[in-house]
């Protein structure tokens, strides 16, 4: 059986506000097979983001464990970390906020291939181009603003920048919830197609249980920073047990009647 390429264990998180502790994880527990999906659900405020957040190492855990790709990843440091870093990667929800607002196309996706040094600067034009491709946009973009194109180009280019760095896994928070819903099956389908071509495994969070269907194997509904319930796709909305997982199916009229991927 392949050994996993992420498992975390007892992640905790706590911050203060307004001078209370609030509790963000919660002793959360997950383990994301090659080439799976894992979709993480629940409402604002249930720890999705802040989880996301820790496996990247944007925060920092207060307890618990994180293996990537065989390695404790907590706890690696220095040339170890840079080196392990372009292992993992996140696309956020609103693209234009996690980019130079002045910087070009181009720009954008070559700083991955220049940090990571996957390609010198005679191969970078070429790359950045195919890069391009692979999401479904023309070459010429490179040279655009990041600014003068749609958010559903925006979303392309983000997860174009995402796979620069050649990673074994992608974190998507909220990818589609800010675009148009014409736009949103093409992401989610593109989405996919990358998986099946590239074989990554992915972290998809979103509070909708019915865009997470559409791309996930296996589903985890976190609440209050834990983790509540967990299991494949088709068995968690055909028979949810936990009150938060009833609750996302019956918010969205005739689910489980769907077939799961």
């Amino acid at each position: 059986m392949p050994e996993p390429v992420l498992v975390a264990q007892n992640l905790c998180k706590t911050f203060i506000s307004r001078g209370r502790r609030v509790t963000a994880l919660d002793d959360v527990s997950l383990t994301i097979a090659p080439g799976e999906t894992l979709g993480l659900v629940g409402a604002s405020g249930s720890g999705k983001s802040t989880l996301a957040r820790v496996l990247l190492r944007l925060l920092p855990a207060d307890a618990g464990t994180v293996r990537l790709l065989g390695e404790d990843w907590l706890k690696l440091r220095g040339r170890a970390l840079r080196a392990r870093r372009r292992s993992i990667q996140m696309v956020f929800q609103d693209p234009l906020a996690a980019f130079n607002p002045r910087a070009t196309i181009g720009g954008v996706l070559a700083d991955p291939l220049r940090i990571h040094g996957l390609a010198d600067r005679a191969a970078r034009p070429a790359r950045v181009g195919a890069l391009l491709e692979r999401v479904g946009l023309p070459a010429s973009y490179a040279v655009r603003g990041v600014h003068e194109v749609s958010g559903g180009e925006r979303q392309r280019v983000a997860i174009a920048r995402a796979l620069a760095a050649r990673p074994s896994l992608i974190v998507f928070d909220e990818p589609v919830s800010a675009l148009d819903q014409s736009i949103r099956g093409q992401i989610l389908k593109l989405i996919a197609d990358l998986q099946k071509s590239e074989g990554l495994s992915y972290v998809f969070i979103a509070h909708d249980l019915a865009v997470v269907r559409l791309v996930s194997h296996q589903v985890a509904i976190m609440e209050s920073g834990r983790i509540v319930e967990t299991g494949p796709t088709p068995q968690i909305i055909a028979n949810p047990r936990s009150q938060t997982g009833r609750a996302l199916v019956a918010a969205v009229p005739h689910l489980h009647r769907r077939n799961a991927p």
